[in-house]
């Protein structure tokens, strides 16, 4: 067994809220100089600026994984994780048609970059990702399973966008084994409120800026085998 460094929610230039610095070349150097063993790139409701960090990452030894923060129906953030890129990007072109496509304001909710590894900007995103999709909270666990991926819900422990803030609790019978925290205060409480081991609360940094992107504190215990890696992940995971 080996310990797994990890942080797996990480946003970068593309989500509306990121820094423009935050590209993913650059995460996946801050990664490498932090500690990191895998991380995953979490934009909101996309996928695309994945292709760039996988090839980043492999420049740099990280194990990389696919994912997108999701925003449901209700307004609850979801972390969501694939077996692959190609998996990340199928489910990317299937959630246009669950998103609101009203154009971006830069101006107001930040430029939404799309670039390559050399950090080189290939694209922008039109239409604002930030905002709520029609996939309610019970719906979003099947529609990512379709599409080979894991979803959890993020944050639990903050005031807004997660599923405590938003429903008061967790709705009871949930399939989740685990879930995320940003913070360790209260992790047996939450850990009760969610129906879910302490031992499977996941901690990262949904960082937004390079600066907060975690150090290496947090680990899970995988087969040294870093080629599937991925799957071990999910496994040990609950999924």
């Amino acid at each position: 067994m080996k310990k797994y460094f990890y942080d797996l929610h990480i946003h970068s230039c593309l989500s509306p809220c990121g820094d423009d610095d935050a590209t993913p070349c650059s995460i996946a150097g801050i990664g490498k100089l932090n500690g990191l063993d895998i991380m995953a790139l979490t934009d909101h409701n996309t996928a695309k600026n994945c292709p760039a960090f996988f090839k980043a990452a492999k420049a740099y030894g990280i194990i990389a994984v696919a994912g997108m923060e999701l925003t449901t129906a209700e307004d609850i953030h979801m972390v969501c994780l694939f077996r692959t890129l190609e998996d990340a990007l199928a489910c990317d072109e299937a959630l246009k048609e669950k998103r609101i496509l009203m154009p971006n304001r830069p101006k107001i909710f930040g430029r939404q970059l799309i670039m390559d590894e050399d950090d080189n900007i290939i694209a922008e995103e039109e239409n604002i990702l930030s905002f709520a999709t029609n996939l309610s909270f019970d719906e979003v666990p099947e529609f990512i399973k379709g599409f080979n991926g894991v979803c959890f819900p993020a944050h639990i422990d903050r005031p807004s966008n997660s599923v405590i803030a938003v429903l008061g609790a967790f709705p009871p019978n949930h399939s989740f084994p685990c879930a995320e925290m940003h913070g360790r205060e209260r992790v047996t409480d939450y850990a009760v409120m969610a129906s879910i081991k302490t031992e499977k609360m996941v901690f990262s940094s949904d960082a937004h800026q390079l600066l907060y992107i975690k150090e290496a504190t947090d680990f899970i215990e995988l087969p040294d085998d870093d080629e599937n890696a991925v799957e071990n992940l999910f496994k040990a995971l609950g999924f």
